[in-house]
């Protein structure tokens, strides 16, 4: 048990790991001695959380990525393959999300834009990195950060986010996928579908609304992004390694109410 949670020294990738939930991946592997690589579009914001982690002593950087162009993955990768020889741990976090009903004016675009970030962001990554994966011959760990939304859609006449569902929905049926075809070359796969979290996606919520969602889960509380970021510790260490096709609920029991 002494270590059965230890990650570290692992070389980790976290998508849009400068803000909201990914800030709280990066965290959370950084204070459990990892090293923390940031894809993200906002390279200054990447470089600032980077910064703020050196404390924790391991190695880490932040490069610029739009997951949605692989272009920008290529060379994202590139620059992160001089940086670390090889990579143990991709977590796949970086997301966006519309309110535009989707038989609107503007529904068919917002659907692209979210479809590309959310479903095919992932898939371009993982079709950079995972080949890398395979070759160091080291086995490794690939979390994929979906949604209950993948698994729900009450709600959807008030708040319309019809790609955002399906993009998730897609993801936890990929990781399933990517867990079968990896599984040969010891990298196990896995999906977390967070439910209400601190993040940059409930900032807009007034506090009645927040409340009368908390009042409704039997948890009676949002979680926290370090919190997701404690179970992508666990899934990447020792104690994981019997975790490999799960697709996990982190949502306060919504699930079980909704």
């Amino acid at each position: 048990m002494k270590t059965a949670f230890d990650v570290n020294g692992k070389n980790v990738v976290v998508t849009g790991g400068n803000r909201g939930i990914g800030r709280g991946i990066t965290q959370a592997f950084a204070e459990s001695g990892a090293n923390v690589a940031i894809f993200c579009r906002d390279l200054e914001s990447g470089k600032k959380a980077a910064a703020e982690i050196e404390i924790f002593g391991g190695r880490y950087a932040a490069f610029r990525c739009d997951i949605s162009d692989i272009s920008s993955v290529k060379a994202a990768a590139a620059e992160l393959f001089e940086f670390y020889d090889s990579v143990d741990v991709l977590v796949n976090n970086a997301g966006v999300a519309t309110t535009t009903p989707f038989l609107s004016e503007n529904g068919l675009s917002e659907w692209h834009r979210v479809i590309n970030t959310d479903l095919h962001g992932p898939a371009n990554v993982v079709y950079e990195i995972a080949p890398k994966m395979i070759e160091a011959g080291k086995g490794g760990t690939i979390i994929n950060i979906t949604s209950v939304g993948g698994q729900r859609v009450s709600g959807a006449k008030n708040h319309h986010n019809a790609p955002y569902n399906a993009s998730k929905a897609g993801l936890d049926i990929f990781s399933r996928y990517l867990a079968l075809v990896l599984g040969d070359h010891g990298i196990r796969v896995n999906s977390i579908a967070p439910g209400c979290i601190h993040s940059d996606l409930d900032k807009n919520l007034s506090p009645n609304i927040i409340k009368l969602i908390e009042d409704d889960l039997p948890a009676h509380r949002f979680g926290e992004p370090i919190e997701v970021g404690a179970l992508c510790v666990y899934m990447s260490s020792p104690a994981g390694a019997m975790v490999t096709g799960a697709n996990w609920a982190f949502d306060g029991g919504m699930l079980c109410v909704r």
